[in-house]
């Protein structure tokens, strides 16, 4: 296997640059993410990489940043292409997947016109990349195994997120990212199909998952480098609490709405920034409600003595059955 070779590729999206990762093992080229469904992306990649000798491409999760040009390299080179299982359930209960978060949205108190934009940006999205039919999914193929690369399923971002380790690299797509609160998207729960996706209880167990990308070099997904594996918890961990501490505070009677326009100001006319500070609420109220679940998956990678002050502050402040949680259940 060769080294891995970073492309960095401009995306029209407030997350800015994204980056996909190429190597070459046993002579085939191999492909980790891809950037967003544009044509000045394609060519960009083009110019970093000869996209006609792909040969594989496994992506760590199905946002469009990350996996927008697959259809097109895969036209280009005849290219396999590998998504995570929860992607797969997720394109094929699509309809279903907008029908729960457009639910979910107006119970919190959100109007028409913004559930309306919010269907309307998920079929874009969804018609912008058009995969093909004969895509594969990672977790049920022998191919990684075969060729080197250990999956590590770390869903918490998205219920999708793999990190693929080859050799002393880890391309974590977005699940490891500098000082950057990867927003845990609030989702249809593609095991249940009836309920909503619990980010902040697979977050803590995907803690434990990442001990094994410890002593690896972290390729992410934004942003030019990864400190280390403990820094980037300790960073997101320690954002977490800062949201807690805030949103403890507020009223249990406190709407949604209101709360976003208290948190974040007048933001309610834009879908993209509706769910995902949606997202991070109830995630954060999720850590309130149940926060030994965090404190034990710290504990167990070592890590809770650095944020013990801030936690036990935080825990200690609140106390409440926030009913935004049952709205969301």
């Amino acid at each position: 296997m060769t080294s891995m070779q970073q492309h960095t590729i401009n995306t029209p999206y407030i997350v800015g640059e994204v980056h996909c990762y190429s190597t070459t093992i046993d002579g085939e080229t191999v492909l980790f993410d891809c950037g967003p469904p544009t044509d000045e992306a394609f060519a960009s990649l083009q110019a970093q990489l000869d996209i006609s000798r792909i040969k594989y491409l496994f992506l760590t999760h199905c946002h469009i940043d990350h996996y927008g040009l697959a259809s097109r390299i895969a036209k280009l080179s005849g290219a396999r292409i590998f998504i995570p299982r929860a992607d797969f359930a997720k394109m094929r209960h699509r309809s279903l997947c907008s029908d729960h978060l457009v639910s979910m949205l107006s119970a919190f108190g959100f109007d028409g016109e913004m559930l309306r934009q919010v269907r309307e940006k998920s079929e874009r999205e969804h018609q912008s990349v058009n995969l093909p039919a004969d895509i594969e999914i990672v977790e049920e193929s022998d191919l990684p195994a075969r060729l080197g690369i250990k999956l590590l399923n770390c869903p918490g971002h998205s219920q999708s997120d793999l990190v693929y380790i080859c050799g002393n690299d880890a391309v974590s797509g977005d699940i490891l990212l500098r000082n950057i609160f990867q927003v845990p998207v609030l989702d249809l729960d593609l095991g249940t199909l009836s309920s909503r996706f619990r980010n902040y209880d697979a977050y803590c167990k995907s803690l434990v998952a990442l001990e094994q990308a410890r002593g690896c070099r972290i390729l992410p997904g934004h942003r030019w480098y990864v400190e280390s594996l403990d820094a980037t918890i300790r960073f997101y961990v320690g954002k977490l609490l800062d949201r807690a501490e805030m949103i403890s505070t507020y009223s249990e009677t406190e709407s949604m709405v209101g709360m976003i326009r208290r948190l974040y100001g007048d933001i309610l006319s834009n879908p993209f920034f509706v769910h995902m500070k949606v997202s991070e609420i109830i995630f954060t109220l999720d850590f309130l409600a149940d926060p030994g679940r965090l404190r034990s998956a710290l504990e167990t990678v070592g890590l809770f003595h650095d944020l013990a002050d801030q936690y036990h502050r935080v825990v200690n402040g609140y106390a409440g059955d926030n009913r935004l949680l049952h709205c969301a259940a």
